[in-house]
């Protein structure tokens, strides 16, 4: 059985520690955020909130300007780029940041500000141009599953077992990728809670997370408030903090070691708090610091 390492390598061979957990805090230069509404849309609004991560203790800044929410409305590249640009120039010497994009030229622009990372949510269905831009930057890559896109995801999504689709679908991208020219230790495997999944295929997920990480790779989680805890708890947006908490330290007591979230500052406790409790190793590594 492969074991996912506790290394992520980004752009430039830079080396992203795991040990014990990396988060990374998310930044939406948007007005149409399900979680903030917008609040980042101004340029020096969405740097502020960025400096504010990091010095909450995210170790990476995810920075997207396009809404991926259910039903949310494509922009033009142009708009993306005028979005997210300035803000990763403004980040990028303060800490390494990814951009959360699906767009070749979106992510060129990125890159060349300083961006690390690219976080796609169609792993390169959308723009298969994002391919040749991933095989010549050689940047980390979140690897993430979904289905359709965000207009239609969520249009009674089935599967005959969820997990096992999933773990095939990785499998297939990341040789397809690996072929392609990028090295594998750039990539990182996202599941894609709430991205063309019920209720009960996100729990499902969640229930059999190890085997995701039997493929060799390191999992990178983005559950925080999503509309799945809403449906099993009747909870609001603005009400699921203590169930992102609880779902995370969860997950990193049982080996995931990469969390995108809201709420960094209570993020850096839970975790601390799953090092410090553990009686066990992470993945064979001891995770107290």
């Amino acid at each position: 059985m492969k074991k996912a390492p506790i290394n992520w390598t980004v752009t430039g061979g830079e080396v992203a520690s795991l040990t014990p957990f990396l988060i990374v805090g998310i930044l939406n230069a948007t007005p149409d955020s399900f979680y903030d509404g917008g609040q980042h849309n101004d340029q020096n609004q969405a740097i502020a909130w960025g400096q504010k991560l990091i010095a909450d203790g995210a170790h990476m800044v995810d920075v997207g300007g396009e809404s991926t929410r259910p039903g949310a409305e494509q922009i033009s590249t142009e708009e993306e780029i005028r979005r997210v640009e300035p803000v990763i120039q403004a980040l990028a010497p303060l800490a390494p940041v990814s951009v959360d994009t699906y767009r070749a030229k979106t992510a060129v622009a990125a890159l060349e500000a300083g961006a690390v990372v690219v976080n796609d949510v169609s792993a390169c269905r959308f723009d298969p141009a994002l391919r040749d831009v991933l095989v010549q930057y050689k940047p980390g890559y979140v690897l993430m599953h979904s289905v359709k896109d965000p207009q239609t995801m969520q249009n009674d999504p089935q599967y005959a077992d969820v997990v096992a689709h999933i773990r095939d679908f990785f499998e297939t991208t990341m040789n397809d990728l690996v072929r392609a020219g990028l090295p594998e230790d750039r990539i990182v495997l996202d599941p894609g809670i709430g991205f063309g999944k019920t209720l009960k295929h996100n729990l499902a997920i969640l229930q059999h997370i190890e085997e995701f990480a039997e493929l060799g790779r390191p999992v990178y989680m983005g559950l925080s408030n999503k509309s799945w805890m809403g449906a099993l708890l009747g909870l609001e947006t603005a009400e699921r903090g203590t169930a992102t908490q609880v779902a995370t330290a969860l997950l990193g007591a049982r080996g995931v070691r990469i969390h995108r979230v809201h709420d960094v500052a209570h993020t850096a406790r839970t975790l601390q708090m799953v090092a410090a409790m553990s009686s066990t190793k992470v993945d064979g590594t001891e995770i107290i610091p």
